[in-house]
């Protein structure tokens, strides 16, 4: 199997993730999961389409993540994975998309408007 290249985006985080055959290690940013991502909550994110498949020790993730926080990246680095696991095998699409894993989470930041402290917060109304 060659490497599979899959690209995965949340809120401003992008991640680009190879995909190769191997024992199971995740590697992102150069660093191991463990130590870009502390929280079990998080890496458990990241391994949730690969859990759903029992693919946990078939393949050798290298992601690269860019922008955003910790739970956008962990959450686009889900997308990503699961992206590149339909590429390999077309067939779990359905199981990834059931469990929301392939739909883009479109929800970001409202921009703040002139002339309000906040994007929907207005300045106290005083009648006198």
């Amino acid at each position: 199997m060659e490497v599979i290249n899959a690209i995965g985006r949340r809120k401003s985080a992008v991640a680009r993730v190879y995909v190769s055959e191997g024992t199971g290690k995740i590697t992102i940013n150069k660093k191991d999961i463990t130590e870009y991502f502390p929280s079990a909550i998080l890496q458990y994110v990241v391994k949730q389409p690969l859990l759903l498949l029992d693919s946990v020790e078939k393949y050798d993730i290298k992601a690269n993540l860019d922008g955003g926080g910790f739970t956008g990246q962990s959450q686009a680095l889900r997308m990503a994975i699961a992206r590149a696991l339909v590429k390999i095998n077309e067939e779990d699409k359905k199981s990834l998309k059931k469990q929301g894993f392939l739909t883009r989470d479109a929800r970001a930041v409202e921009r703040k408007k002139p002339g309000q402290p906040k994007a929907r917060r207005r300045f106290q109304f005083s009648k006198r």
